[in-house]
């Protein structure tokens, strides 16, 4: 009966939405466009290279990794230390936004691990991004990239324990069930080979969603030739941000250039952008590499289960993180930078209060945000906010709090959240105090 009301308020919401939405409104009728060009955005730059390879890498760890292994390293008993470390710092290594996290969180959760490594993993996996604290500490400074890594870092571990520590009761229980479970039959593989074959995927994972920085010079038909960073495209336009001031283009100002009207692109040299062009043929070595693995390691039974668990959570998560996208896209053109800008003008906590739940809700492709916060400071945001929205931004957003509420529930879904907007408006309030009026 609880689904079913559930079921008749997605009904009636959508029914109340398409009943009273003013259509005539010229600033709806932009959000509408909006979401239906971020919708197409994460379609083309983030579902093939980064959602679907994660989909099957939590189906994997579903099929193949073993409980006994997970519980070891991460489950109830393990050591505190050394699992929140592992959880706190994977970001550094496997360089994924919060569309890949989701599903191997969720993967590694249903296997057996602990709701504290699995949170603290949960939250640093997009946070501790290298490739992204390296961008911070270039673009907006080191002292803003330095306090954004410890932040990440310190922040996993505490929102874990206090996870933990929160649903003790829990936990308990979820454990005594799992203890209760027949034991698995005897791994096929030796370890090292099942260590190999996710060590292959996660490979994939990386080079294919290796991010593009987006810094580029563009000159256009129309004679103007400026620096800019891309934060979106579809199949007709581009929306990029200026990053260096010209005569006629103030730094931060967002531009929709259809891409007839760009006679030459030329992208910022740099390693990050070396390994970004040859990324597909690295992933098609270790995807290469995996279908081997796969075709002599596993037989016809243990693939079907791997596309079977797959397929569930494809059938799980997709649509939790598309119409996320969809949302988020419409508020964004309903409530535009300078408007944000200026509720988070100084380093009071309401304003860095502000910031933290702006970077919980809003979606924010990895490396994206640093541009969109430059622009924010250069219209008045303060330092506090600024590092409370870095905090916040990257390791939740609407799509991801929807997919958490199916994996852990409404009341956990709600602490994980809260938390990570305390923990940011603290961090906020510290760093405004310590370095206001400062120059990021």
């Amino acid at each position: 009966m609880k689904n079913e009301f559930k079921i008749f308020g997605i009904f009636a919401g959508v029914f109340l939405l398409a009943y009273f939405l003013p259509l005539s409104n010229p600033r709806i009728q932009s959000a509408i466009l909006e979401a239906f060009r971020m919708l197409q955005w994460y379609a083309r730059n983030h579902t093939l290279a980064c959602v679907v390879p994660a989909l099957f890498i939590a189906g994997a760890i579903t099929t193949f990794l073993s409980k006994e292994a997970v519980l070891r390293r991460l489950g109830p008993r393990a050591r505190k230390a050394e699992a929140y470390c592992v959880a706190s710092v994977s970001g550094t290594v496997l360089a994924v936004c919060s569309c890949s996290v989701l599903p191997m969180f969720t993967g590694i959760y249903r296997v057996g691990a602990g709701l504290g490594p699995a949170s603290a993993f949960l939250y640093s996996g997009p946070a501790l991004n290298i490739l992204a604290v390296f961008l911070t500490a270039r673009v907006l400074g080191f002292q803003l990239g330095l306090w954004r890594a410890l932040g990440a870092i310190v922040f996993g571990i505490l929102l874990g324990l206090i996870m933990a520590t929160l649903f003790r009761r829990d936990e308990q229980k979820r454990q005594a069930i799992a203890m209760q479970l027949p034991e698995p039959p005897r791994a096929r593989r030796r370890s090292w080979q099942t260590a190999l074959y996710f060590a292959a995927m996660m490979a994939f994972l990386v080079f294919s969603d290796w991010y593009n920085p987006g810094n580029v010079t563009l000159q256009l038909s129309d004679g103007r030739s400026f620096s800019a960073v891309i934060l979106q495209e579809t199949v007709q336009d581009i929306v990029v941000q200026v990053d260096r001031a010209t005569e006629q283009l103030p730094l931060g100002q967002r531009l929709t250039i259809p891409k007839s009207d760009i006679l030459v692109q030329e992208a910022t040299a740099s390693w990050v952008m070396d390994v970004y062009r040859v990324k597909w043929y690295l992933a098609g070595l270790m995807g290469l590499a995996v279908l081997a693995m796969a075709w002599k390691w596993f037989d016809r039974t243990e693939i079907h289960d791997w596309m079977t668990n797959t397929w569930g959570f494809t059938k799980l998560l997709v649509p939790l993180l598309f119409g996320g996208v969809f949302v988020v896209g419409f508020l964004s053109e309903l409530i535009p930078g300078e408007q944000i800008a200026s509720w988070v003008g100084d380093n009071g906590i309401l304003s860095i209060l502000i910031a933290s739940v702006i970077g919980c809700l809003f979606y924010f492709a990895t490396l994206t945000e640093i541009p969109i916060l430059q622009a924010l400071i250069e219209h008045g945001m303060a330092q506090g906010p600024a590092l409370a929205l870095l905090l916040a931004g990257p390791a939740l957003s609407l799509p991801s709090i929807l997919v958490i509420r199916s994996v852990l529930g409404v009341q956990k879904t709600i602490a994980f959240a809260s938390l990570v907007i305390i923990m940011a408006t603290a961090a906020g309030l510290i760093y405004g105090l310590l370095f206001e009026g400062g120059a990021i």
